[in-house]
């Protein structure tokens, strides 16, 4: 299975970078590998927000 990732351009303050690197670092990531996990886990939440509404709408 290949691994295909898109690239995007990020652009964030030097403060949020700041504060990114921080807990990268402190989690054992890159600020990549971390700003990717940070994604992943909002859009996780999310999809559960999304279904347990559906689920109360029912």
């Amino acid at each position: 299975m290949a691994n295909n990732k898109k690239q995007i351009p990020l652009r964030l303050s030097n403060t949020l970078y700041n504060e990114i690197a921080a807990w990268a670092e402190d989690d054992f990531r890159s600020v990549n590998g971390q700003i990717e996990f940070l994604l992943t886990e909002c859009v996780r939440a999310r999809k559960k927000s999304k279904s347990s509404e559906e689920k109360k709408d029912k």
